[in-house]
């Protein structure tokens, strides 16, 4: 996994390092295992500040074992106790706390689109995403710890088969281990309100979010009626499609506004607003506070 090098800052502006996902060399391409305390070192070996924020473009699935690991994602502190498990998806932002060196976990790296089709569905891993640990607990716990222990076994066993082999085993073994952990939600999510409607107007507003904050465009583009999108949005999220479109917009202010360092002004037109003071409208009446107090506020919000 590719990491370039810097300085930590621990105010507004701190830098985010954008991870790409680099395989080792003569490893599987697609899914990576890493303990937490060798993300440490290996961070330290190249020079790295391990406690940067960054913004991963791969999902990562975070394990505590026998300690508590704390780190914060997208403003929102989580704290994974032992046996708790978290995953993070391609684009959050996310810090990882003090005491990682002596963390006891894993880390279970894979790219956008390395699950086949037929597991996103059977794990019901399409938006809205779970942003909270889970915990597996009796059963549960024991099967993912078997699924877990399978899949590190084949992953350290990559002179047992050929290469393009032994890829699809790590494959089908990660779908197991993420079948599992979708099955402990509680409770369970009702995905019969997440319609293929919502899915659509989902990726468009991850797409487009800076471009339009119109349902009514959104609706054109994706050729449904505005109120098709809100009921769509609603069932899914509990939340109308303008709230939704909202709230990602103001997701992506936050982020630019503490860790990019630009002024305001190039904040809101990044984000598609043609006047500076417009943003500062709809920043203050979502927030609660304007950009600058927002960017003026304690360091604790680092990521």
């Amino acid at each position: 996994m590719g990491r370039n090098g810097q300085k930590a800052r621990t105010g507004p502006g701190a830098d985010v390092r954008e991870l790409a996902y680099t395989p080792n060399v003569g490893a599987p391409s697609g899914v990576e295992l890493v303990e937490l305390a060798g993300l440490y070192e290996r961070a330290r070996r190249h020079g790295n500040d391990p406690y940067v924020p960054s913004r991963p473009a791969f999902h990562q699935l975070i394990g505590a074992r026998d300690r508590p690991v704390r780190m914060w994602v997208d403003f929102v502190e989580q704290e994974l106790r032992p046996g708790s498990w978290l995953w993070i998806r391609p684009g959050q932002v996310q810090r990882f706390g003090p005491g990682l060196a002596a963390a006891d976990g894993v880390i279970v790296l894979f790219q956008p689109g390395f699950l086949p089709p037929a597991t996103v569905s059977a794990a019901h891993l399409d938006p809205p995403y779970e942003q909270r640990p889970l915990t597996p607990r009796g059963p549960d716990a024991e099967a993912v710890d078997r699924a877990l222990d399978h899949l590190r076994h084949e992953y350290g066993a990559l002179a047992a088969l050929p290469l393009r082999a032994h890829t699809e085993v790590l494959r089908a073994l990660l779908s197991v281990l993420v079948v599992r952990l979708a099955a402990v939600r509680d409770p369970a999510p009702d995905r019969t309100a997440v319609s293929g409607t919502f899915r659509r107007f989902h990726a468009a507003v991850e797409r487009d979010h800076a471009v339009t904050r119109r349902v009514e465009e959104y609706a054109a583009a994706l050729g449904y009626s505005p109120r098709t999108l809100t009921r769509a949005t609603l069932a899914a999220t509990g939340r109308t499609a303008k709230q939704y479109i909202d709230d990602r917009v103001l997701l992506e202010a936050k982020r630019l506004l503490w860790h990019s360092g630009l002024p305001a002004r190039e904040v809101a037109a990044r984000l598609g607003f043609a006047d500076p003071s417009d943003f500062t409208k709809f920043f203050r009446l979502r927030e609660g506070e304007t950009p600058g107090a927002f960017r003026a506020g304690p360091a604790q919000r680092i990521v």
